[in-house]
C-alpha cells in the first residue's frame, strides 16, 4: 500500500535529522531565544529581502492560524475566507473558539477576489453584526489552485483601501512558489500581506511553520499571545534548526519542486488518458475525476482521499505528492491506472 493521502506521511529530510542529531547535546537557551533560531530568522529575512519583519516559529498550521488571527483581531472582528478555506473547514472551529466568526464566501476555485471581499463587507453594515477585518487566503488553496501576482496585487490594494488585514496561510507555500505557473516571489509576500507563514511540516521538516509579521502594528506583545496559546516551545531550537537547514542553501525549494514535478507527471498522464479534473491545480495536489469502479480497485494498493461525489458513477479523488515521494511509486500508479482504463 503506497499513500498519496498527504504530504506529511514521512518523517523529515535526512539533512534535518542529521542537523538535529549533531546539535542534540548542545546547551542553548529555550523558547526560541537560541542561536540556531536567531540564525534562521536572519536567513529568512534575507530570503524575503526585508529586515523589518518579525518571524516566529510554530509547531503546526492550525496553531499558527488561531494564534495569529486571534492576536490580530479585536473581540468583535471577523475573518473572511473562501468556503473551502482551511480555517473554515478543517480546523475544528479553532478560530471561532477564540471568539472570532469566519465569514464564508462561495468560490469555485478556492480563491478570494476583491469582489468577493467587497460582498462580505456589503453584507455586514453596522454594529449589530460582526465587523469584517481580516482576509484569510491560502497559497496554494485547499483545492490546489495558486494565486498569481496580479490577483494578490488586487486583493492587497483593496484590503489597504478598506483598512482590512491580509493574512496568507502558507502551509504548502513552497509548492505554490515552485509551481510552473507561479509568478510570485517570496519577497512579494512581505510587500503585499500584513502577515503570512512559510510551512515546513508539509515540505521536509519534522514539524514547524515560520510566521512572518510584516505590519508593524501587529508585532507588539506577540510572544505573549504565543505563550497563552501554548505555542512558545521550551525546546524552540527544534524549530529553528529545521528552518536553518531548509533555507541555508534553498533545500526548501528543491523539495517543493520535487513534489510538484511528480504531481505534474501524474496530471499529464491522466490527461492523456482522457480524465478530467475537479479543479485546475498546478501544485502538488491534484483532483482527478475517476469512475467509482476504478477508484475501488486502486484502493487495493494505494491510499488517497475520495474528495467529492460527481455523480452516481464518478467521484473526484485527491492525490498528493511530497518531498519524499518516489518516482517509481508514481510510475507504478500510472501503470496500474492504465491497466484499469479501457
Amino acid at each position: 500500500m503506497y499513500s498519496f493521502k498527504n504530504d506529511y506521511s514521512e518523517g523529515a529530510h535526512p539533512r534535518i535529522l542529521q542537523a538535529l542529531i549533531e546539535s542534540n547535546l548542545e546547551q542553548v537557551d529555550g523558547y526560541g531565544e537560541d542561536c540556531y533560531t536567531a540564525k534562521a530568522v536572519e536567513l529568512i529575512k534575507g530570503k524575503i529581502k526585508n529586515k523589518d519583519v518579525d518571524i516566529h516559529f510554530f509547531s503546526g498550521g492550525t496553531q499558527t492560524n488561531l494564534t495569529a488571527i486571534s492576536a490580530f483581531l479585536r473581540p468583535h472582528e471577523a475573518a473572511i475566507a473562501a468556503n473551502t478555506g482551511h480555517i473554515l473547514v478543517h480546523e475544528t472551529g479553532a478560530i471561532e473558539a477564540t471568539g472570532h466568526k469566519i465569514i464564508s464566501m462561495e468560490s469555485d476555485n478556492g480563491k478570494l477576489t476583491a469582489n468577493l471581499i467587497k460582498a462580505a463587507l456589503d453584507a455586514h453594515t453596522d454594529e449589530h453584526m460582526v465587523k469584517p477585518k481580516l482576509v484569510y487566503i491560502s497559497n496554494p488553496t485547499e483545492i490546489g489552485s495558486i494565486y498569481k501576482k496580479a490577483e494578490l496585487d488586487e486583493i492587497s490594494s483593496f484590503c489597504r483601501e478598506k483598512n482590512l488585514l491580509l493574512f496568507m496561510d502558507g502551509a504548502r507555500l513552497g509548492s505554490a512558489l515552485c509551481s510552473e505557473e507561479n509568478d510570485v516571489e517570496l519577497s512579494d509576500l512581505a510587500a503585499l500581506t500584513d502577515a503570512f507563514y512559510i510551512g515546513g511540516t508539509k515540505n521536509g521538516a519534522l514539524l514547524g511553520e515560520a510566521l512572518v509579521i510584516c505590519n508593524p502594528n501587529l508585532k507588539e506583545d506577540f510572544r505573549f499571545h504565543m505563550k497563552q496559546k501554548g505555542a512558545l516551545l521550551a525546546k524552540g531550537r527544534i524549530l529553528g534548526i529545521q528552518f536553518l537547514e531548509l533555507f541555508r542553501d534553498d533545500l526548501y525549494f528543491e523539495l517543493a519542486r520535487h513534489a510538484n514535478d511528480l504531481a505534474g507527471q501524474i496530471r499529464k498522464e491522466l490527461s492523456s488518458m482522457g480524465y478530467k479534473f475537479l479543479t485546475h491545480s498546478p501544485s502538488n495536489q491534484i483532483f482527478p475525476i475517476l469512475p467509482n469502479s476504478i477508484i475501488e480497485k486502486l484502493q487495493d494498493n494505494y491510499a488517497f482521499i475520495v474528495w467529492s461525489k460527481i455523480d452516481e458513477h464518478n467521484s473526484s479523488i485527491r492525490l498528493v505528492t511530497s518531498w519524499a515521494t518516489k518516482e517509481k511509486a508514481v510510475l507504478k500508479f500510472i501503470e496500474d491506472l492504465r491497466g484499469l482504463t479501457v
